[in-house]
């Protein structure tokens, strides 16, 4: 399936969290959790100002100027397993730079998902863009 459903983009907006998969060069992968925004067909990560190295890039952003490959994972669990589900995006993956339109663009749409972003310098960073290939869906979404 490659479709972002009404459905998938509802349970993709009820959700908080995901997990960010990168490889790197020799196949080596990297997940982390991540917040997130949907675009029309990207979805948006940011890279904002939680405590990080600073003296060389995240491993996931080299990672993607390496692979230019990335998944992302959101799924709710609960005790009752007939509401267990997971949405499963997987793409090409980009650095959008700082001052870009498209950056403006999906900062904008994180603050709107994240109030905490509304004091951080996000247009300082870049926000990394997963251009949404192929979908995978399971379980409950509703």
């Amino acid at each position: 399936m490659s479709e972002l459903t009404p459905t998938i983009r509802a349970f993709l907006a009820r959700q908080r969290v995901g997990h960010l998969a990168t490889v790197d060069r020799s196949g080596d992968p990297h997940v982390v959790p991540v917040c997130y925004a949907v675009g029309e067909r990207t979805l948006y990560i940011p890279i904002d100002e939680k405590p990080k190295r600073t003296d060389r890039p995240l491993k996931r952003m080299r990672n993607i100027l390496e692979t230019g490959r990335a998944a992302v994972v959101v799924d709710r669990y609960d005790e009752d397993w007939t509401r267990l589900g997971w949405v499963l995006l997987r793409g090409t993956a980009e650095l959008v730079h700082p001052g870009s339109h498209e950056q403006h663009e999906a900062i904008a749409l994180l603050r709107q998902r994240y109030p905490q972003y509304a004091t951080m310098a996000l247009e300082t960073r870049p926000v990394i863009a997963l251009r949404i290939e192929r979908v995978t869906a399971w379980g409950f979404l509703d």
